[in-house]
């Protein structure tokens, strides 16, 4: 099984960046499961019908989410939907959506973080809760960890490694060079990086940035412009045992 995660999609940049390379790497590397990470893919922040409409028909199987999830209140009843979209499983009880989706014979999981994060429920025990009691899962286990600590992220990844398939990061939207198989079998990177505009300060254009940390005062934010870039990482697992056999890490430039 090949499964290939995208990093956050960053806007219209992101969006359209997707829509160039998607098809390409999908039929180049004969890819079996797409997911998409499209928190940020709706002007720069959270998700709507719409863009996440035009995700999936630009290659995603699986949408995964994050602290931006609820930024447009007219994706909620998606959530609830039969739509292949997921927010994090360790918000807490009574809120939209579901934490985890299965398509193409694998089980899609979406986390957060909680450092430097905000209060959400500990996502070490709540996917110990969601593997104990989904004991019919599919072997094949893929974890978006939106978190903004490397040390958190590395730590779940190692305590869930041998358990699941693989734990791929986002949120930070800088892609790092520790793809890699832990010792039981789980591929790990701490981020897959952002799909969007290069010529920004994570995804957003810098004026606006820059007037914020210069000024300490709130500007608002858009997407950045120019160059585009599509961060990625395939998985190859293996369909028996839901091991991973390899992780490499792909990016495509536009021109």
């Amino acid at each position: 099984m090949l499964i290939l995660a995208i990093g956050d999609v960053i806007g219209k940049p992101g969006r359209q960046a997707l829509n160039t390379f998607l098809p390409q790497i999908k039929q180049q590397y004969g890819v079996d499961l797409t997911i998409v990470n499209a928190e940020n893919s709706a002007h720069g922040i959270g998700v709507t019908p719409d863009t996440a409409e035009e995700l999936f028909k630009a290659g995603a199987d699986v949408l995964t989410s994050g602290n931006h999830v609820w930024s447009h209140k007219t994706i909620l009843p998606c959530l609830d939907s039969d739509m292949a979209l997921i927010r994090p499983l360790n918000y807490p009880p009574g809120v939209p959506g579901r934490g985890y989706f299965i398509k193409n014979g694998v089980l899609v999981v979406n986390l957060i973080g909680r450092v430097f994060m905000d209060n959400y429920d500990c996502p070490f025990r709540t996917m110990d809760a969601l593997l104990a009691q989904l004991e019919n899962s599919p072997k094949i286990i893929v974890i978006d960890f939106h978190a903004e600590a490397t040390s958190e992220k590395e730590a779940l990844g190692r305590y869930l490694d041998g358990r699941v398939s693989a734990v791929l990061g986002t949120h930070t939207h800088v892609g790092t060079i520790d793809a890699r198989i832990l010792h039981g079998g789980t591929a790990y990177v701490t981020d897959i990086g952002l799909t969007g505009p290069i010529e920004s300060v994570i995804g957003d254009d810098p004026e606006n940035v820059l007037k914020r940390f210069l000024t300490q005062m709130p500007y608002r934010l858009s997407a950045g412009m120019g160059k585009s870039v599509v961060n990625a990482i395939l998985v190859r697992v293996d369909d028996i045992t839901g091991k991973a056999i390899s992780i490499e890490r792909i990016q495509r430039e536009t021109e």
